[in-house]
Parts: structure tokens; sequence; C-alpha cells
């Protein structure tokens, strides 16, 4: 194994513990930023350009029919494939935290829909589901399997937020584990199907889980209830016949107790497992190679890299897999660096890994790791490790030239060109700029209703004044399709009742005193 450290040129601030790393035709991809997107990339996906030890992230396009992608962290995701040697796939994404730290209990499907050159255009596609349908979680993991002809996916594992009755307000966002339940959905037929097994006693979070043909294996796993990782190896197998499918599970001996470690493909049957942590307070520095064949699974020990001191001696660790063999490790920057929240990066290239070569990689790798960030909760705790979740598929770490700078100016595909609402009206090629503050792109403002989506402030009828007064305050917008669902759960503020002052009596004419001629004069006139 070799251990080289990366600098990071750009949005490096971006990076940070929960993110997962998708593979498309050789190339990674960034998921799952910490904050909502900006301007510079509204679709919150980035392209990770790596040259001379350099990383740069560049953001990725999104087609006008896509449906909106929040950055989701420690979500559970896989791929999906029509056959199991093709090249092309698409991405399964359950679950996860908003920036809101909100969970999500949405599907969504991502592909690669176009490329024209070096640019890649993607497709996201939420996913309708009925019947036992997950619970809103994260940490877990998710497989497809495939069994006489058909395939599914299997969910399991995650932490969700305690039940609304249950919760006090001195733990209102305290998280509990999700049942051990075994969830089968049938995307063809778009339900779901759960199922407890007598083996799986306690919940598990942030466990290891490979997937080959109809079998997925699970490994570690961290228990709140419990406080412990599981030292079990768990096989789980799937059968899908003609009527019910069939779920079984064995306790296999040879597991490791371990949880938040990351699992990366060298060969057709094997894999690395890295790091991960022993306990709250102590990392798991150790490797071992897993070997899947004839249906059996071995786990041994490897020889491990040359840790650099700087990750020997930190607390915490995150990361995830880059396919190929490859995975990137972040540890916290501490105060050793200007910028904020920055980290160092490195990247592990593992024995075996022939990087400059294609190879069928059939078998599934899904890991999980933490739930929070390192300011919510006291070091060394389980809450503090970090997801590494992604898929070990076609990635080659020393491709040289895969990014020309002038695309940077086409954003055609971009966020920016979505159709925000039902009567959205911008169009690239009869848009012009409507407030001054727009250059070349239409201005774009962030509704709060659930998970977020980005609108065009011309299509909310929002003037430059308003808009710029929204863009400078600290508070929440909402589009016009939720602003009257965000009224409704507001709470009615107290009305404060207006003093009328009284009125004032009206004075009374004084009469006006006439001499007597006057008078005479008067008498006179009137009898005439």
């Amino acid at each position: 194994m070799s251990l080289q450290m990366v600098s990071t040129a750009s949005n490096s601030s971006l990076l940070q513990p929960g993110f997962s790393l998708l593979n498309f035709d050789k190339h990674v991809f960034f998921f799952g930023q910490k904050g909502w997107p900006k301007r510079s990339c509204p679709t919150g996906v980035f392209l990770l350009d790596i040259k001379q030890n350099e990383l740069k992230m560049k953001p990725a396009f999104f087609s006008k029919d896509s449906c909106y992608l929040p950055p989701l962290r420690y979500p559970a995701l896989c791929t999906l494939r029509s056959d199991a040697r093709a090249d092309e796939c698409q991405y399964i994404i359950h679950g996860g935290k908003t920036p809101n730290n909100d969970l999500s209990d949405k599907i969504y499907f991502m592909s690669l829909v176009n490329k024209t050159g070096k640019k890649m255009t993607f497709q996201c596609i939420e996913k309708d589901l009925g019947g036992d349908v997950p619970e809103a979680r994260y940490g877990h993991t998710i497989n497809v399997v495939h069994s006489r002809g058909k395939s599914v996916a299997v969910l399991f594992g995650g932490r969700s937020y305690t039940p609304l009755a249950q919760r006090t307000t001195e733990k209102w966002n305290s998280v509990v584990d999700c049942l051990p339940s075994v969830f089968l959905i049938d995307f063809e037929l778009g339900c779901c199907t759960s199922y407890l097994l007598p083996e799986l006693q306690d919940g598990l979070s942030f466990h290891v889980s490979i997937a080959r043909g109809d079998t997925i294996y699970i490994l570690g796993g961290h228990s709140l209830q419990n406080n412990t990782r599981s030292p079990n190896l768990y096989k789980i197998k799937i059968d899908l016949p003609l009527g019910s499918p069939a779920v079984t599970c064995a306790v296999l001996p040879g597991g490791i107790s371990v949880s938040s470690a990351i699992v990366t493909q060298i060969s057709d049957t094997e894999f690395v497992l890295v790091g991960g942590y022993h306990s709250d307070s102590q990392k798991r520095l150790a490797c071992n190679t897993i070997v899947l064949e004839d249906n059996k699974i071995e786990i041994v020990e490897s020889v491990s890299p040359e840790w650099t001191p700087d990750i020997k001696h930190c607390r915490t660790w995150f990361g995830c897999d880059m396919g190929k063999g490859s995975v990137l490790l972040g540890i916290p920057g501490a105060n050793k660096q200007i910028i904020p929240d920055a980290n160092y990066f490195y990247i592990l290239r593992c024995k075996g890994a022939e990087e400059g070569k294609e190879e069928e990689l059939i078998a599934q790798t899904c890991s999980q790791t933490s739930s929070e960030d390192p300011g919510d909760s006291t070091p060394f705790e389980d809450s503090e490790e970090f997801c590494f979740s992604a898929e070990a598929n076609s990635f080659d770490a020393d491709y040289a030239d895969t990014y020309n700078e002038d695309d940077e100016e086409d954003e055609s595909e971009t966020g920016y060109w979505i159709i925000c609402c039902a009567s959205c009206n911008i169009d690239i090629n009869t848009w012009v700029p409507f407030y001054s503050t727009e250059l070349n792109k239409p201005a774009m403002i962030l509704c709060s209703s659930g998970a977020g989506h980005w609108v065009h402030a011309q299509c909310m009828d929002l003037s430059e004044t308003m808009l710029l007064r929204l863009s400078e305050a600290n508070v929440k917008y909402f589009c016009n399709k939720h602003v009257d669902l965000n009224k409704g759960l507001q709470t009615p503020q107290k009305v404060m009742c207006l003093k009328k002052p009284p009125m004032k009596p009206l004075r009374k004419k004084k009469a006006m005193k006439l001499s007597t001629s006057t008078k005479k004069s008067f008498l006179r006139r009137l009898f005439e």
C-alpha cells in the first residue's frame, strides 16, 4: 500500500465528514457537501479533478428534467446495472441528513444521460414506493442482489431520531438505532417488504456490507443501545422465486469488531478493509483483505501502510472509497490551516490495485461510518465516526487530462436553467438579465420547504429590493407554492389591541349678541 498527501486548490471547505463519492465513466464525483449549495454550484455535485497531487472541485451539470437532489450526508448508496458486467450504471441514493439536520426518507436514482467532450450531464429522479417503506435514517447500507434473473435492493441498519411522542426538550434531536429489519425493495413494482430475522437482534449502524450474487455479508457496526461493536459476521441470502421472496440469515465465524470502516475493491474477488474504530476512543489502523470465492468469505490481516504521524495522533478521521483500490482519507486540520474547517487529505492506494487497467468489478461494496460533525458532540464518541460510503467502480487515480477550463463558462445544463415551478419561463435561448446584479445567469433563491429547492427569483415575482434584502438577511424564504403551507404551520402571532383615544366633546357655539337697532331692523324686514 502507498499513502500520498494531496493539496486542495478550490472549495476545500466543502469536503467535510459525511460526503460520498460517485464513479461515472472513469471520473469521480463528490456529493454531500456541508451546508446548502451556493450560486457557484447550485447542484451540489462536483467533479474531483486530481492533477499532480492537487485536488480541484468543479461544478457538475444536471439536465432540465431532473428533480432537485439535496446535499445529503451519510446516505446509503449503491450502483444498479442492467447487466452484471455492463459499464453503464446508475446510483441509488437513500436517506441521509440535509443541511437543516433533517433526515430524508426519499430514494433517488442518479444516472449519466449525456457526455459531450469532457462534460457530462446527469439526471436525478425521485422514486415513489409503497408497502413497508423504510423510515428516514442515516448510517445504513443498501445493496442490489440478483436471484433467478430478478433483482431487488436490500436495505439494512441505520439510525433515526427519537419518535416525536418520546422526545423531550432536553433531548429533542437524540438518535436511536433503527429496528434490525431487512427491507427488500422491488423498483419494478415500486413496493417494499420488511423482514425480521431471529439472528439479527440489535440495530446496527455504520457497518460494512458486501453484496455478491444473491448474498450480502454484513460486518461490524455499532449499536447505540448496547454501546458495542458487533464481532459477528452475518450472511443474508435472498431467494427470488415466482412467489414470495425467501430471506435467510446465518452467523459466520471470523468477524471483526469494528465500525466506520472503508471497503475498496481491488479485483473481482478481493476487497481491502481500511480504517474504522475499535472503540469510542481508539481508531483502527490495521487493514484486512476480504476474499469472496465459491459462496465463501475469508478475512485475513494484511500489511498496513506507513501512516503519517498526523494520522496516527489525530482523534478522528474520515474518507470514502474512490474505486479501483483507492481511498480518499481526511483528517481534521485543527488550527494549522488558515481556511476555517479545512482538512488534510491523503490518497491511499492499496497493494494489488491495477490503476491503468480496465477491470470488470461485479461485486458491490457499501460501508457506513458516522453521524455527527466534530463540533456536535464530545470527542471519541461513536457519533463522531464518519461516513465512508461509495461504490468501488471504474476509477483511475492517475488520469491526467480530464477537464477543459473553457467549459466553466458553459452553464447550459447547470441548475440555473431548471424548470423551478409550473409557471417557469426561464429559457437559456431567450433569457435576458432582469436584475441589475445578473450577468450571464438568472438569479436564484433557495426555498426552505422540506429538503429545500432552488427557484428563479424572476419566476417568484421578487423585486430587486426584496431580493437584495433576502440575500442579506438571515431569514428563511418560501416560494409561491409553499408559502401558504408555511403560514399554516406557523403559530399565529398575538394581535395587539389598539387603544382608541377618547373623542373630544363638541364645543357649544356662543350666541351672538345683537344691538337693539339691529333687532328692530330685522323684525321690520321680517313682517314687510
